[in-house]
């Protein structure tokens, strides 16, 4: 089955001309719309994608689910969203499409980020695994100011012409609010402002990994996770020693700073390390945090874990047990009510 992950955004061509005009296969298609912004925006995402949800259900015969992105803003919450349904999706057996034409860039980098992680990790399913992009025929933003300043002046042509008082202010009102709006569009392009996000104006799209995550590495990760850093690498071997009931020994030591190395900035790139003095403070880069983030349903649910996939908590190179306790994520996409009342956004 083909299965088409699509944040909607504010395109409609995009996301289902090229599927038309490819002839691709089209069994099952998930719409995610923002629910983040003007009241306008909101509203046009939302109206795009009923309009997408009837077309490819008439036009493709695809079955259809339509989510809602509480924060299209939130890169973290996206890239677990998307890691969940893309492995869930595998799971089922389905080959995976994933739209990232539209949508905030934060929405569209998480969820090619994570479909590339998830492609590192079930490498055996790689080529069930499409990240694609459409570019459009035209943008129609500039048409719109084009045609916005033709009108503004035919307005203002007429301005003068008009004998009602009220209706000759009402006009001059319009031909003002039009040429600021033309003005800041020339100066400043088809946005303006650059706005804080979690305390920060920029947001950082972390780099996946190339390779998979071995077991003890898990572990190692999760240990990370749970704790947030070690004033040295030492410390984090003594912490695990102490958490799996071995005897914290020279190799036990070597063997934690052999995998340290290879999940570090020169191998895998999930933990950064702060020289200080002659040690090392060792915490998770961004994308292991995302990694671990990714991973703590598995873990806390108790699953079998596999390599690539799930979480092994034992410390052993056999990922057949796997006993972490803590809380788990509630990041699991809920449909819009179609009982006729309003749409309630559901969230991540």
């Amino acid at each position: 089955m083909q299965t088409h992950l699509v944040p909607v955004g504010f395109d409609y061509d995009r996301l289902i001309a090229p599927l038309v005009r490819e002839r691709l296969s089209v069994d099952r298609v998930v719409l995610l719309q923002g629910a983040v912004g003007s009241e306008a925006n909101v509203e046009h995402s939302r109206t795009l994608a009923r309009k997408l949800e009837n077309d490819f259900e008439n036009l493709l015969g695809a079955q259809t689910e339509r989510f809602v992105i509480e924060d299209v803003y939130d890169y973290d919450a996206a890239f677990e969203g998307a890691y969940d349904l893309i492995n869930a999706e595998l799971d089922a057996g389905n080959e995976i499409w994933v739209n990232i034409s539209a949508m905030p860039r934060t929405v569209s980098f998480a969820f090619a980020t994570a479909a590339h992680s998830v492609a590192v990790e079930r490498e055996t399913e790689r080529d069930s695994i499409h990240t694609y992009y459409t570019v459009p025929e035209k943008y129609l933003e500039t048409e719109l100011a084009a045609e916005l300043r033709r009108g503004t002046e035919l307005l203002a042509e007429i301005e003068g012409k008009i004998d009602d008082a009220d209706l000759s202010e009402r006009t001059a009102e319009r031909v003002h609010g039009a040429r600021e709006l033309l003005g800041e569009f020339d100066e400043r392009g088809t946005t303006s402002g650059a706005k804080s996000v979690d305390g920060s104006h920029i947001v950082e799209f972390p780099v996946a990994s190339f390779s998979s995550v071995k077991p003890f590495e898990e572990l190692i990760l999760f240990k990370l996770g749970d704790d947030g850093f070690f004033e040295s690498v030492s410390e984090l071997a003594q912490a695990l020693a102490t958490e799996l009931g071995e005897e914290y020994t020279d190799s036990f030591r070597s063997k934690v700073i052999y995998n340290v190395d290879r999940l570090g900035p020169g191998g895998k790139g999930y933990i950064e390390q702060d020289e200080q003095g002659k040690s090392y403070r060792t915490e998770l880069s961004r994308i292991g945090e995302l990694w671990v983030r990714a991973h703590a349903d598995e873990s806390s649910d108790g699953e079998e874990a596999t390599e690539g996939k799930g979480s092994n908590r034992d410390g052993n190179d056999n990922p057949e047990e796997s006993g972490a306790d803590g809380d788990k994520r509630d990041t699991e996409l809920r449909p819009p009510e179609r009982d006729g009342s309003e749409e309630r956004a559901p969230k991540w």
